[in-house]
């Protein structure tokens, strides 16, 4: 069924609502905030990577508290384990059965502080829920729910310790970003509340967990025409010819550009995609997608910079075709 405009323009005010009140507490980073947004109304994960003490645990949990859904933390560390991220069956001697206790990732928002200095194996624990969001313990499947997102910050300096997420997993993001560092009038906005230890505290509920999941839906209806999506299938192809590139971007990360298109489409008011969406969101979806021939990243080739070539060789279309 056709976006109407009366939708379009519903679902552009509850976004802006949403990153108004995230505006409260990172001071600046409108754009990143729609980022994060967008990822999250197209049932998407990010993951956020910074420098210490720019505001990606502010972010993450500002979001969470927007929500009136649920939210936990897991601060993952090297000793962390599988199960204290999904669950664990346990017996219970009163009933003489097996019962699952869920886990953190349970949650409506699920914040995963320093993924990458957990395990492999405590990492591949999310591999299934961020992508088919359910958790099998023992061999039974356990819903997690909709909405479900889970927010993953890690640090780009401190390697010490950590171990670098898998492509698998990388995949499984819709969007990779960062803060960065605040420009001068807001670090001083910042300074004169030096005070305001918990910024995150003072975003309140302002939307639904059940409204975040039918505008979800909604997005999923907005128009995407044939040559809009032949424009993204020759990106992304050329992502994958190009020779500073090992790997190119996958199938999963073709999908999940088309769909953070659609919420960005509505996002502007719109019932149908433009090239220029694909463009705006072309580095953010797929530049973590990517990965680099080791001798192209010696001479300071970055992902990003593949993307944009692709964008460059390719022509958006003129014509219509569906």
């Amino acid at each position: 069924m056709p976006v109407s405009q009366e939708q379009a323009d519903w679902f552009a005010d509850a976004v802006a609502q949403l990153i108004a009140n995230l505006d409260q507490a990172i001071l600046g980073k409108h754009d990143v905030i729609k980022l994060v947004v967008t990822s999250m109304l197209t049932g998407g994960h990010v993951l956020l990577e910074d420098v210490p003490g720019t505001g990606k645990t502010v972010l993450a949990k500002s979001l969470a508290n927007s929500i009136e859904g649920t939210q936990s933390r897991i601060q993952f560390t090297p000793d962390l384990l599988p199960s204290d991220v999904t669950g664990v069956t346990i017996y219970d001697q009163s009933s003489g059965s097996f019962q699952f206790h869920p886990g953190p990732v349970f949650a409506s928002v699920v914040l995963a502080d320093e993924i990458n200095r957990a395990s492999p194996k405590t990492q591949s624990a999310l591999l299934e829920v961020m992508e088919e969001g359910v958790v099998t313990v023992d061999g039974t499947p356990h819903p997690v729910g909709s909405p479900f997102m889970v927010i993953a910050t890690q640090n780009p300096v401190e390697q010490a310790g950590t171990y670098s997420l898998p492509e698998a997993q990388l995949d499984r993001f819709l969007i990779k970003t960062s803060l960065g560092y605040p420009d001068r009038q807001t670090t001083v906005n910042l300074l004169l509340d030096s005070q305001n230890r918990t910024r995150s505290d003072a975003v309140k509920p302002i939307i639904q967990a059940s409204v975040i999941a039918s505008m979800i839906q909604l997005a999923a209806e907005v128009h995407a025409d044939a040559a809009v999506m032949s424009y993204l299938s020759d990106i992304v192809e050329r992502t994958r010819q190009d020779s500073d590139a090992s790997l190119g971007v996958s199938i999963r990360g073709a999908l999940a550009l088309a769909r953070a298109a659609k919420v960005w489409a509505l996002t502007d008011r719109r019932s149908y995609v433009t090239p220029d969406d694909i463009q705006e969101l072309a580095v953010p979806v797929l530049a973590h997608r990517i990965i680099l021939d080791p001798e192209a990243e010696f001479t300071g080739v970055t992902a990003a910079n593949i993307v944009e070539r692709a964008l460059a060789a390719v022509a958006p279309p003129t014509t219509r075709v569906s």
